[in-house]
């Protein structure tokens, strides 16, 4: 199994007390290296090119959000109060590698057959075609989607979502293309207030919204009827996560009642489907997560089940 991270990640800098902070990566990274089940190769995220990144953004709207990086302190990119999506002079390469990590990915997903999970930061679910927010700037797994589907003809894929807050980005990317089959789990109302089940795009978006406090039980009843048993029926060639660990009871920011051993069976449900449709393919990115004692536990659990 490959890992891939870079330093620059962590130079991100959100401002005190923000819960999208570079010891998540720190935490994350800890964890793996404790692992000692089976090999982990770390590899250093490349630097995402432009034109690959306005596969999904227009170039206009990454020049924009470049061009407004201060030279010092901090920037936010949405209007008060909500401005907790940051820029800071260290922003562009952290935003950068996030979106390399899942290119390189890819590469080696379809060269290689191996599993990836991209321990990176910033987050990408949250941002939309021509809009950042949710501390998020690029979608990486749209853009690693659609980089995919032009360099190796993938005609279906699919993305599961499985933070706690709903992946509004990449539902509106994706909303009228059929080529990609959306599902995500999330509890409602949460930000970004988006993902009803009656949000369906052409057919291809897959939305559980879920009630405040239910535990791992009943959450995975749900995420098979609503979201694998839909992309079970689609036939992915390749599976993409947006890996969140929010639904974690410790998480600051939500209120499902997942324990680290949940996102094992979570996971392991996704590796089932890929056995089945898509050759074993999964590429998994980190999302949010913002417990540190919740992400070390869980990425273990999430990292065992990937490499079945």
């Amino acid at each position: 199994m490959l890992v891939y991270t870079h330093d620059d990640c962590l130079l991100k800098d959100n401002g005190f007390n923000h819960p999208e902070r570079k010891e998540r990566i720190i935490s994350i990274l800890s964890s793996i290296e404790q692992i000692k089940d089976f090999k982990i190769n770390f590899k250093k995220a490349p630097l995402a090119e432009t034109k690959i990144i306005s596969l999904v953004h227009p170039k206009n709207h990454i020049e924009k959000i470049f061009s407004n990086i201060p030279k010092t302190g901090l920037i936010g990119v949405e209007k008060e109060p909500y401005a907790d999506t940051m820029l800071c002079p260290n922003s562009k390469k952290a935003i950068l590698r996030s979106c390399g990590a899942g290119i390189a990915a890819a590469d080696d997903l379809m060269t290689n057959n191996e599993r990836v999970f991209c321990a990176v930061r910033p987050p990408g679910h949250h941002a939309e075609s021509e809009k950042a927010m949710g501390f998020c700037f690029v979608n990486n797994v749209a853009v690693t989607a659609k980089y995919l589907q032009n360099k190796y003809k993938v005609n279906k894929l699919a993305i599961i979502d499985f933070d706690v807050h709903h992946g509004n980005g990449t539902q509106e990317i994706f909303y009228n293309d059929d080529t990609v089959a959306y599902g995500s789990s999330h509890e409602f109302p949460l930000f970004p207030g988006t993902g009803l089940e009656e949000e369906i795009g052409k057919g291809n978006i897959f939305n559980a919204p879920l009630k405040s406090g239910i535990k791992g039980k009943e959450f995975l009843k749900i995420f098979e009827n609503k979201i694998l048993k839909p992309i079970d029926k689609f036939k992915p060639e390749v599976i993409l996560i947006s890996a969140g660990f929010d639904a974690h009871f410790r998480d600051p920011l939500a209120n499902i009642n997942l324990v680290s051993e949940d996102f094992f069976q979570i996971t392991k449900s996704i590796v089932d489907l890929a056995n089945i449709h898509s050759k074993g393919r999964i590429i998994s990115f980190l999302e949010g997560g913002y417990d540190l004692l919740a992400l070390s536990e869980s990425i273990k659990e999430h990292l065992f089940a990937l490499r079945v």
